[in-house]
């Protein structure tokens, strides 16, 4: 493997069933990388000897991936936010030292014996925030998040066929993917929405009752909010928070549909303030105001 793939590492971290024993900081050719949480983060120097250190270390973890006969392993492309599976592909041990040095999802193309990085041709590429092993070492997740759709049809997911909709002899519209309980959720919201302009004959729904009332709406959030917080203030189980928690939820994401928001912003929000203190992020909101 040439070194040169490495020259490019920065904040990238990989994961294992067992986690690599990384120095506090060691030096990588022109670039001093140093511990941060579970990431690399980096700054100028020069230092061969740690040039080497580091490339050792991603050697030894690609020695541990067991390989086929091919020099192959399985790899994955999750949604770093939603949990969604974008595409699986194979990859080799070049593939995954170059998702490590680029943090962009690269495979090996069986039918072309080459590599390739998934957005290469269409600029969808999976951002890579993280590697993962399975307990077998013989199958890779690249954890990312995507710039666009990841099929080459134009849908998100690569997944869309349900097994269940062809032993019912149902045609696949392309639009049903494996969803979550939150997504389902908000997927179900959505077609509410759609439908608004759409005459209906009978009781409405309860969803399409709130997105036609604003006002409603806003009362069941902090009606809901505050049975959330009596449930603490009176020493309610666990099994009634949740219920109260996911009234607050479903009505907040309404809202959102309202406001053309979805769920996958809200969790990439929170993904970012992880290694955020609360004051910071409060603070940072005064200054983009």
């Amino acid at each position: 493997m040439a070194s040169s793939q490495f020259h490019y590492l920065q904040s990238v971290r990989v994961s294992s069933p067992s986690p690599l024993s990384i120095s506090t900081s060691f030096d990588h050719g022109r670039v001093s990388f140093q511990r941060k949480g579970n990431c690399l983060v980096y700054a100028s120097t020069n230092n061969f000897n740690s040039d080497l250190h580091l490339q050792s270390k991603v050697e030894t973890v690609l020695d541990s991936v067991k390989w086929d006969d091919k020099g192959l392993a399985v790899a994955i492309a999750q949604n770093v936010d939603t949990g969604a599976i974008l595409m699986q592909g194979f990859a080799n041990r070049e593939a995954v030292a170059a998702t490590i040095s680029s943090q962009k999802a690269t495979f090996y193309s069986r039918s072309r014996s080459t590599l390739w990085t998934k957005g290469e041709t269409s600029n969808n590429f999976i951002n890579v925030h993280d590697i993962f092993l399975d307990c077998d070492r013989d199958s890779i997740i690249y954890l990312g998040k995507p710039d666009g759709p990841t099929c080459h049809t134009g849908a998100e997911t690569c997944y869309y066929t349900s097994v269940i909709d062809l032993l019912e002899d149902q045609q696949s519209g392309g639009d049903k993917f494996p969803l979550t309980t939150l997504n389902s959720l908000e997927s179900t919201i959505a077609k509410r929405k759609g439908e608004l302009e759409v005459p209906q004959s009978g009781k409405p729904s309860w969803t399409r009752r709130l997105l036609l009332d604003e006002k409603l709406l806003c009362s069941k959030i902090r009606e809901e909010a505050d049975e959330l917080c009596r449930t603490l203030e009176e020493n309610e189980d666990k099994s009634r928070t949740a219920s109260e928690m996911g009234d607050v939820l479903y009505h907040s994401m309404v809202l959102l549909a309202l406001k053309d928001g979805k769920m996958e912003d809200v969790l990439e929000i929170l993904r970012r303030r992880f290694s955020q203190s609360g004051i910071e992020e409060k603070r940072s909101r005064k200054t983009q105001g």
